[in-house]
């Protein structure tokens, strides 16, 4: 069970355990970091030494970053090519963000907006350059009003002024948008970005438009469409939604609102506190502290008590542990299971499950960029060295990164030398996947296809 309104230190526990490589990873491990340090610097008694503890890291995470930056200051997944337009949006305002806790050079951030600028059309929209080998890392960034839109909301998160020209004719294009309601993600990017610029009209006819299409069972949603339901989607807008909600006003009523978004994203946080995928999880953590400012408050606790047929389960949430993440195991979770809360505070209360089964599910997907080939060695096999071009001869994976498309076959070839002889030989699986999700919400690996391989003496 975890305090909602001090999720610091859970978010800095969990950040050690961030992945990294390709700058998109880089990325997202400042990122998560910054708005860890964020809710830390929102709340009155911080956890002594966490903050410091993390801005190391987070010094360290940035100048990995730079290698990824080009020239010009646009940057990109490996750091060749062309630079990412949305991708360098990202770097940007996440570099602005972290301003507050660790060293940034102004010069690089301003050749990054340069960058960025240059790439602004004659309609005040921004167009499309570079590539990101992560499908999910733009979440529904991907139109040039959703980029443009994207791109608005880093510069004016930077401190850019609506009278500055850019931002100006950025957001004359995107009002040309404003009564488009056929794509919920851009109607709930660009309700932020108008509450970001004070455009209070627009942004009151956006959410009017949002509140009538918001799904609303106990806790309030959004999806795409009704026949488009991907959760990493419906957190984005969810996201987006919540802090157009709370980034102008902060009324009784506001707050109200806000809290039947946040108890459903909460439904949607896996154990580790992360979300879908990277994007969804950047965008959710930065509405949920948002939420966590508002409802903070230095006084109160409460007792939460799960009811459960081994017995009950009692955490008490106060002002002297109120950063401590809490977890207890329910012995039987056959039967009835029941909750209650009594007391003055807010507290988030998560389930997680796990299960013994593994299952494969497939995928609908036309298209990835980045793949893993896992092969499960037979017995008493090795690869020969020789042969085994791209595939790292210990863990046996070959990752390449190259666009695959639905339906078209790409061959590999792998020669493997017999270093012991074994009887009775069982199957081993070979199995493709998405190198950027692995796993589903069950700790599964995500496969796009598997074979069976035996071996014919």
């Amino acid at each position: 069970m975890m305090h909602d309104r001090d999720l610091n230190h859970h978010l800095m526990l969990q950040a050690q355990h961030l992945p990294t490589g390709a700058l998109t990873r880089w990325d997202f491990n400042v990122h998560f970091r910054k708005v860890s340090l964020a809710i830390s610097s929102l709340l009155v008694d911080l956890i002594p030494g966490s903050q410091n503890k993390a801005c190391p890291d987070s010094f360290a995470g940035y100048q990995r970053q730079l290698n990824y930056k080009d020239i010009a200051g646009a940057y990109s997944t490996f750091g060749s090519g062309p630079g990412n337009t949305w991708l360098t949006a990202f770097v940007l305002r996440s570099f602005h963000k972290a301003q507050s806790f660790i060293y940034i050079d102004e010069t690089k951030m301003e050749a990054s907006k340069t960058w960025l600028i240059e790439r602004q059309n004659i309609t005040g929209c921004f167009v499309q350059s570079g590539k990101l080998f992560n499908n999910r890392m733009k979440g529904g960034v991907s139109d040039e009003v959703t980029l443009s839109a994207y791109i608005t909301a880093a510069l004016l998160e930077t401190n850019s002024s609506v009278n500055d020209p850019v931002v100006s004719r950025s957001l004359s294009c995107l009002r040309e948008f404003t009564n488009d309601f056929s794509n919920t993600y851009t109607t709930a990017l660009l309700a932020y970005v108008f509450t970001l610029a004070g455009d209070m009209e627009t942004r009151a006819h956006l959410l009017q438009h949002l509140d009538s299409v918001a799904v609303k069972q106990g806790f309030t949603y959004w999806s795409q469409t009704s026949s488009e339901t991907s959760a990493s989607l419906s957190v984005e807008i969810s996201s987006y939604v919540l802090m157009a909600k709370l980034a102008f006003s902060q009324t009784a009523e506001d707050l109200g609102y806000a809290s039947s978004i946040v108890r459903w994203l909460t439904t949607q946080q896996n154990h580790y506190g992360g979300f879908s995928s990277t994007q969804d999880t950047v965008v959710a953590l930065q509405a949920l502290a948002l939420y966590s400012s508002a409802v903070f408050s230095p006084e109160g606790s409460s007792t939460v008590t799960v009811q459960s047929p081994s017995g009950p389960l009692v955490f008490d949430v106060n002002q002297e542990n109120k950063l401590l993440y809490q977890e207890k195991l329910l012995q039987d979770v056959s039967g009835k299971n029941s909750l209650r809360v009594e007391g003055t505070t807010c507290a988030s209360v998560q389930v997680s499950g796990g299960r013994s089964c593994a299952r494969i599910r497939s995928t609908s997907k036309g298209c990835t960029n980045m793949v893993i080939l896992d092969i499960a060695l037979l017995s008493g096999f090795v690869p020969d060295p020789q042969g085994a071009s791209g595939i790292n001869t210990i863990s046996c994976r070959l990752l390449t990164a190259q666009t695959f498309s639905k339906d078209v076959q790409i061959n590999h070839s792998l020669e493997l030398l017999q270093q012991i002889p074994v009887n009775n030989l069982k199957p081993a699986v070979i199995a493709l996947y998405d190198y950027y999700q692995p796993r589903d919400g069950s700790n599964v690996e995500n496969k796009f296809c598997t074979h069976t391989c035996v071996c014919d003496n």
